[in-house]
């Protein structure tokens, strides 16, 4: 049995009320060269670690500024017990899914983005679960690094892009991976990369993060819904970052245009606010009127707590802004760590 599969076991038989943060990412302290050598665009590299900070290079550009918190256990934990969380899913900063790379060295990226966060999980004693990435540009070489994550190394799911290089994730090319995960009951967690919109900014950089992430998000939701996938995959648990993104604003009018428009309604046999309460989401919206609205949408059995922890740009108090939100303390329990059991399968172990 693989050390994550036995540390998830450890938490099992614990109390199961300590918050369970399903949107946290990892980055590792070094990088290998690119295979054979060569100069491959989007090879990420790292400049040495100094006073706790290192910088992620890409293409000889500076990409992020990060702290040792992405790679260290301890400093991870320290934090985890200052704002109540009692887990971390541990996934891929975005940026190293590496999908605009060559299939095969991107397989050789990711595959060592993972064995870093084995290598974490089997560190965090307990408090740390795993979300590979995969090389989805290449769905054989996706499938097989899922099977490999999550039978060998004991991950709990995978963490993917809104869009694998411009396509939208509820495309039918991507079917086979999405029907391999429901087999094998990994969880499917959807982040923001390389956004649509970016040519609509005005402003600096970070605005990325900012304004085009969400955008990106709630359109892949919607490919999904439009796409049914949840229809032709029943069993499969995916959830979506930032809340899921504008999605909250455009199902309303996906309801009226799937009642104004046959051929919409051709496409979706079942209305698109039910397909929306198969969807599990993230409650990072920074707003507690917001996260109201993100659960009535959803539903209380949806909403799981996320942080994008531990980059500057996150919720550093999640627990707090979930009891701001509601007074209810049943409700407040599935929010912080009931929904996320679920959707990591936790009990199932």
């Amino acid at each position: 049995m693989s050390e994550s599969v036995k540390a998830t076991g450890r938490f099992k038989s614990g109390c199961g009320c300590g918050g369970i943060d399903v949107h946290c990412h990892v980055v590792p302290a070094q990088f290998p060269l690119a295979p054979g050598g060569a100069s491959i665009r989007g090879w990420p590299s790292m400049t040495p670690v100094s006073d706790c900070h290192a910088t992620v290079i890409i293409d000889e550009k500076p990409y992020r500024a990060v702290s040792d918190a992405c790679w260290v256990a301890e400093r991870r934990l320290e934090e985890m017990d200052r704002s109540g969380i009692e887990i971390q899913a541990l996934s891929p900063m975005p940026e190293l899914f590496g999908y605009w790379i060559d299939a095969k060295p991107a397989k050789d990226l990711v595959r060592h983005v993972n064995d870093v966060i084995a290598a974490l999980v089997a560190e965090g004693k307990g408090r740390f679960v795993g979300l590979g990435g995969l090389p989805m540009q290449d769905i054989d070489l996706a499938i097989a690094e899922l099977h490999r994550i999550v039978g060998e190394l004991g991950f709990r799911g995978v963490e993917i892009g809104s869009n694998i290089n411009g396509v939208a994730i509820g495309d039918p090319r991507f079917h086979p991976f999405f029907a391999e995960a429901e087999k094998l009951g990994a969880a499917v967690f959807v982040h923001a990369v390389r956004p649509a919109g970016m040519d609509r900014l005005v402003g600096p950089a970070p605005l990325q993060q900012v304004l085009s992430y969400p955008t990106d998000v709630g359109l892949a939701a919607a490919s999904v819904i439009t796409g049914g996938l949840l229809l032709k995959f029943p069993k499969l648990r995916i959830a979506f970052s930032h809340g899921g993104g504008t999605f909250a604003s455009l199902l309303p009018r996906l309801e009226q245009g799937y009642s104004a428009f046959p051929a919409i309604r051709e496409i979706m046999p079942e209305a698109p606010s039910a397909q929306a309460r198969r969807l599990y989401v993230d409650t990072l919206v920074f707003d507690k009127d917001t996260l109201q609205r993100t659960v009535s949408i959803f539903g209380e059995d949806r909403v799981l707590l996320g942080t994008d922890y531990p980059f500057n740009f996150r919720e550093k108090e999640p627990v707090g802004r979930i009891g701001e939100a509601f007074t209810d303390t049943g409700l407040r329990g599935r929010l912080t760590f009931a929904n996320a059991r679920a959707f990591l399968a936790l009990d199932e172990v």
